[in-house]
């Protein structure tokens, strides 16, 4: 089979769908494929294009890393400063979470917490670990919708803080993966344990909203 028979055969996804699928940002799926470490084909026009096998290929040699945040000298200190950093900005545009100082801290409280029960499940040795660390990260969750709910926020309002956490967590790992010079499989897999981890958190608080809302 020639060459050009077997790309016209391939599905070819643009750099932001390839990017969404790894879990990284264009920037750095563009600087892995300069490195030669994803392989991608130039259109004449000059844009790159993802073979979908290749990026499967690559999720899959990257699921059984071990790359740990901790490991990588990421403390909980310093994640947690970095995003407490960042979530000031993000919320900003919640007149109620800006105005509100005793839900403001609650909620720093509880960022805290999930932030350093994902870390802990990241960090985890053993399946066994990795699972008490979730109780903890869906503890903190639930407590999100319950302190929320008491403050009078709507699901909708809860849910945007949420995902910008979210974001915010995934963005920082994939910066600590540039940052230490992870391999793109490594960095696929740390980003996307991550990844994972948080939408189960943000299932669990979403679980006990609903549950809240039945009382």
């Amino acid at each position: 089979m020639t060459t050009t028979t077997a790309r016209n055969q391939e599905t070819w996804l643009s750099v932001q769908e390839a990017s969404a699928m790894l879990g990284v940002s264009p920037a750095t799926l563009r600087r892995w494929s300069a490195n030669g470490e994803v392989e991608a084909f130039t259109t004449p026009g000059g844009h790159r294009r993802f073979s979908l096998s290749t990026l499967k290929a690559l999720l899959q040699q990257g699921s059984g890393d071990v790359s740990r945040p901790g490991s990588l000298g990421e403390s909980t200190e310093r994640v947690t400063r970095v995003m407490r950093r960042h979530a000031r900005a993000a919320t900003s545009a919640l007149p109620r979470l800006v105005a509100d100082d005793a839900y403001r801290a609650e909620m720093a409280e509880l960022g805290r917490r999930l932030t350093a029960g994902l870390l802990a499940h990241l960090d985890a040795e053993t399946p066994a670990r990795a699972a008490r660390a979730l109780v903890e990260v869906d503890a903190a969750a639930s407590e999100h919708a319950r302190v929320s709910a008491r403050a009078g926020m709507q699901l909708v309002e809860v849910v945007g803080v949420f995902v910008k956490f979210r974001g915010l967590f995934v963005a920082e790992l994939a910066d600590a993966a540039v940052r230490h010079g992870l391999t793109s499989a490594e960095a696929t897999s740390l980003v996307n344990r991550g990844g994972a981890a948080a939408d189960r958190a943000l299932a669990s608080m979403v679980a006990a909203w609903e549950e809240i809302g039945a009382a």
